[in-house]
């Protein structure tokens, strides 16, 4: 058990007391206006800027778009020998002659299911994805209708899409919180075809295109995902990069150029890979703490997680780590073992960086009256002492 991290975990009775934190100043700094970078292994958020401030995906969109296919495959109800046909709105929206990223599908051809996911993820074809929104959804719009149903469904809390390609359009808004979240759930639902992400080129009508992602030429350990741009919000990116035995996921939006893009992104990554340390922070089974109890037939409850507690930490600023057991107490009695009971919460400077359920390891009766009774004042005067600080 990391003994030293013991020391600075403590109580915190209920969320209230966590707004008067002091802030601390960020571990790293980068030009991008949004950022946010996660470890995949044990999810600790390594550095967060503006993760959820709304941007227009542009590109990034196609990361959704894939996910819509590639859960329909899993599910059986596409396969990649399905061919798909390229209409007239599909080839002049988002193909040779649209001006914009294309596989350059020819009109009125079919086209098979893996060469167009390979043109999308590849050549960021803008054309591929509207072939593939008609042919699931009858038109681009019930598509992207799909895209934010599904998005709700996996855990995207903030991001809408109003169409396949993340060309600009009303409404149509993703956040970099979001972004990282769905990153990983590509890798680790469709590990089968997240490795399209890495493929360094595509040709298709006998025109070959490398893959937009700069991060796949860096010798870091890229895994490719995603590029974008839009006037409104600069050049974003969605990257990742497994390393060391370390995977981590990034996301950033707001730089001014190509080559800013490229270099903030390989800087926050290679940053994330080389200034952490994995420590265990709780073996599965131990006590992580304890919490109070009201009414019940003891005023204390030990909590756990369901599993080994670790984290990523700084190496060269370990004291920026600190934590709290955060939980709406007293607990009222009875509680039965197993039950959820609070959260543990991990902050590095701060950024929250991890949040672990924590459960009863014990279950604790009801107490008798007087145990009751006394509990109850014991609230009451509680209560009118906060009121009274307040």
């Amino acid at each position: 058990m990391f003994a030293a991290f013991k020391k600075i975990l403590f109580f915190a009775f209920g969320l209230t007391l966590l707004a008067s934190q002091a802030a601390m100043a960020q571990l790293f700094e980068t030009r991008a206006k949004q950022a946010f970078l996660v470890e995949a292994e044990t999810g600790t958020v390594l550095f967060s800027k503006n993760p959820d401030e709304r941007i227009p995906p542009a590109s990034l969109a196609k990361l959704m778009t894939m996910e819509v296919v590639f859960n329909a495959i899993k599910s059986g109800r596409l396969s990649l020998s399905d061919a798909f046909y390229v209409s007239e709105h599909a080839w002049r929206t988002g193909g040779a002659v649209s001006g914009t990223s294309t596989m350059f599908a020819e009109i009125k051809s079919s086209v098979p299911l893996e060469a167009l996911i390979q043109g999308v993820i590849v050549q960021s074809a803008n054309d591929g994805c509207i072939i593939i929104a008609e042919g699931m959804a009858g038109s681009e719009e019930n598509f992207a209708q799909l895209m934010t149903e599904r998005a709700r469904k996996i855990g995207l809390t903030d991001s809408v899409f109003v169409n396949a390609t993340g060309l600009p359009a009303e409404g149509q808004h993703v956040t970099m919180r979001d972004l990282v979240a769905l990153a990983m759930h590509l890798q680790k639902e469709y590990p089968e075809f997240y490795k399209y992400y890495a493929q360094e080129s595509f040709t298709w009508n006998k025109i070959l295109q490398r893959n937009r992602n700069p991060l796949l030429r860096m010798n870091i350990g890229a895994e490719g995902l995603k590029t974008g741009y839009t006037e409104a919000s600069g050049y974003a990116i969605v990257g990742a990069v497994n390393r060391n035995g370390r995977r981590l996921f990034a996301a950033m939006s707001g730089l001014s150029s190509e080559s800013e893009r490229a270099e903030e992104a390989r800087k926050l990554l290679d940053w994330g890979i080389r200034a952490f340390e994995k420590i265990e922070l709780f073996k599965a089974g131990e006590t992580v703490g304890r919490v109070s109890v009201f009414g019940g037939d003891r005023a204390e409850l030990a909590v756990r997680a369901d599993g080994p507690i670790a984290i990523f930490r700084p190496i060269t600023n370990a004291d920026r780590l600190r934590a709290r057991i955060v939980y709406q107490g007293p607990i009222p009695a009875p509680v039965e073992e197993g039950m959820q009971v609070g959260t543990l919460k991990v902050w590095i400077g701060d950024t929250l960086s991890q949040e672990t359920p924590l459960y009863a390891a014990e279950s604790v009766k009801e107490g008798g009256l007087p145990d009751r009774a006394l509990d109850a004042m014991g609230e009451l005067l509680i209560g009118w002492l906060r009121k009274y600080r307040s």
